[in-house]
């Protein structure tokens, strides 16, 4: 009797009790940056959140799928410049999105095709050589692209149509848009990955010769996967360069394209929030370090293999760890009411006993 008045509740429980309002307590602080800080501090925010969108797309195809991309960037560079030249010949910001997000997944089309024709390091090579030539074109089209001076005054357009919709030049507004479409996304990626298409991603990662055997298409679902990601990318990058007023041929190289691979190795990929908290992480400690040493990047570079080191499955995935470890110590510990039942009950007994 009383180990049934003391069993346990499941552990998961009580984390999702403790998850949900700590999500919601992050996303009221989000949305009162512009209130509370400085422009420059609102832009940090607005950066963060596009390389969160950034890195939880990538992780989609990275530890969903099982496939390991160095050629992203290509992809956010597509967004990116795309998402400018539509502002700068016509202001308005949901048209450049949507040609961003677009022409960044007609891309990701293509290069999938051809890339998944291999897999482990081949398919991450070729990524790499097809994200290289999608910088040399950007470096090299200057006529279009303003080559390696990138193309400066994007404006950041209004939302809706020139001449009837709310300007968005002010940084605040600019940020409640940046703020609410990451959201959005974000939440649509979540869905996706507890979707069966997201299980079918789970299971081609895991065994992909026993998915075949069931009858499913392995290529079809990585390319669905890829294009997925290059769409989110794409999306990313389409509201980089209206926060940034530029696009530049930097976010198109392949150093670019490490920043999600780090955010994902370093928040956990195989937790859906973890690239998110990388990205976070990743990007405060960029903006701390640079501002004491022009060797930056060697001392980000070994902050980042210290985490990864000490965190194996990722700063998230070590939190969730801890969590649910001291919930369920919590909850196989009688309280109070629990062990006075279990009191009256053993005194009971004994009297029954000793009658």
């Amino acid at each position: 009797m009383t180990d049934r008045l003391a069993a346990p509740r499941p552990p998961g429980l009580r984390v999702k009790r403790i998850y949900r309002p700590a999500l919601a307590g992050l996303l009221v602080l989000l949305a009162l940056i512009p209130l509370i800080a400085s422009p420059y501090h609102t832009w940090i925010a607005a950066s963060m959140l596009l390389l969160a969108l950034f890195a939880t797309g990538f992780n989609v195809l990275f530890g969903y799928t099982g496939l390991l991309s160095f050629g992203h960037a290509a992809f956010f560079g597509v967004g990116a410049y795309v998402s400018a030249l539509v502002l700068l010949a016509w202001p308005s910001l949901p048209v450049a999105m949507v040609a961003g997000t677009l022409a960044a997944g007609a891309v990701g089309v293509v290069i999938g095709y051809l890339s998944l024709r291999h897999t482990d390091i081949y398919f991450a090579m070729l990524t790499l050589a097809f994200g290289m030539m999608i910088h040399s074109i950007i470096w090299r089209w200057r006529d279009v692209t303003g080559g390696d001076d990138g193309l400066p005054g994007v404006p950041r357009g209004v939302l809706g149509v020139p001449g009837a919709g709310l300007d968005l030049a002010d940084l605040d507004r600019f940020y409640y848009v940046v703020l609410v479409v990451t959201v959005v996304a974000v939440y649509g990626l979540w869905r996706v990955v507890r979707s069966p298409l997201g299980l079918t991603f789970q299971g081609v990662r895991d065994n992909e010769t026993r998915v075949a055997y069931a009858g499913i298409h392995v290529r079809r679902v990585r390319l669905a996967s890829f294009v997925l990601s290059a769409l989110t990318a794409g999306l990313a990058g389409s509201l980089w360069a209206p926060l940034n007023t530029n696009a530049g041929p930097g976010v198109a190289h392949w150093t670019f394209s490490a920043e999600p691979v780090l955010a994902s190795l370093l928040g956990g990929a195989h937790v859906f929030g973890g690239p998110a908290v990388g990205a976070f992480l990743l990007f405060f400690a960029k903006q701390i370090v640079v501002q004491y040493t022009q060797y930056w990047l060697l001392v980000l570079g070994m902050i980042v293999v210290v985490l990864v080191l000490a965190f194996r499955g990722g700063v998230a995935s070590a939190a969730l760890t801890l969590l649910s470890r001291v919930t369920a110590d919590d909850d196989t510990r009688p309280s109070d009411d629990q062990r006075k039942a279990a009191d009256a009950l053993g005194t009971t007994s004994r009297g029954s006993g000793d009658g």
